[in-house]
């Protein structure tokens, strides 16, 4: 026991002494198709629990999906901080994942693509941080 003890002990000493990678901030932008914004809406307020683990597990934190009106559209803008080390391989997981392709096949058919990320192949256009306060 006082083995067990000792070892645990180690353990949270050295993640302690150790300094976690900062998070990468990232932000995407895409329309909000306004026949299914009520649908959007109501599958985030309650979202899956197997999707909120997963992106856990991809190393998501502080993910915010925001709403606005602008000019008669509906836009959806994304923002999340990852705390992984390898980005490509988190995401590729999360896309293999059968709980969230079932939920992308909800929310997917909601968003309408700006035009750069349709051509892309994308639903979510990327966006360019200007400004960050720490």
């Amino acid at each position: 026991m006082k083995l067990l003890v000792s070892v645990l002990a180690a353990g949270l000493l050295a993640g302690c002494s150790t300094t976690p990678n900062p998070p990468q901030r990232l932000a995407w932008i895409t329309g909000l198709k306004p026949d299914r914004a009520a649908h959007y809406r109501a599958l985030h307020a309650d979202p899956w629990p197997a999707v909120n683990r997963r992106l856990r597990q991809s190393h998501i934190r502080n993910f915010s999906i925001y709403e606005r009106e602008i000019e008669g559209s509906l836009y959806l803008f994304a923002y999340l901080e990852y705390t992984g080390r390898d980005f490509e391989k988190d995401m590729q997981r999360m896309a293999d994942d059968p709980e969230t392709q079932r939920w992308w096949r909800e929310t997917d058919p909601c968003q309408l693509p700006l035009p750069d990320a349709a051509a892309a192949g994308k639903i979510w256009a990327d966006m360019k941080e200007l400004y960050h306060l720490r």
